[in-house]
């Protein structure tokens, strides 16, 4: 006799839904952050490590995937997935892969939105603050590495 198998349904009795959001984000998480590494090593060593050729091609896919799952499964979109599925791939996994997917995400949002003015300053604002955020953060490190 078999019995099925039901971890979502068991995880969601034993937690909730927000335990069950919070497991599907880390699964993902878990998934992602392996893709990356896994893709970015592969890339690097074929193409070679002079420039972070790794990184570029997980942020472009991890965008191209992100921008294919959200239209495919929106509202508009012909695959109707459960939230936790979303949730799972866009927030966990495309999130662990690479976080430049959500900000591209949001950015195209805000375009197709007609919200130029906040588009372009998200854009400009992250690749500022964030590249200001690295360094500043450098620096401390530099300074409690003495």
């Amino acid at each position: 006799m078999s019995v099925p198998l039901d971890i979502a349904g068991k995880l969601k009795e034993l937690t909730g839904t927000v335990g069950l959001t919070y497991a599907c984000v880390a699964l993902g998480s878990a998934i992602g952050g392996s893709a990356r590494y896994g893709l970015s090593g592969v890339v690097a060593n074929w193409i070679g490590a002079t420039f972070p050729w790794g990184t570029l091609v997980v942020n472009i896919s991890g965008c191209f995937i992100i921008g294919i799952f959200n239209t495919l499964t929106g509202p508009d979109g012909p695959l109707l997935v459960p939230t936790n599925i979303r949730i799972f791939v866009m927030v966990g996994m495309c999130g662990g892969y690479t976080t430049f997917s959500s900000f591209s995400l949001e950015s195209l949002n805000l375009m197709r939105n007609g919200e130029w003015l906040a588009a372009g300053g998200y854009v400009m604002a992250s690749a500022i603050f964030c590249l200001l955020g690295v360094g500043l953060g450098h620096i401390a490190g530099m300074l409690l590495n003495r």
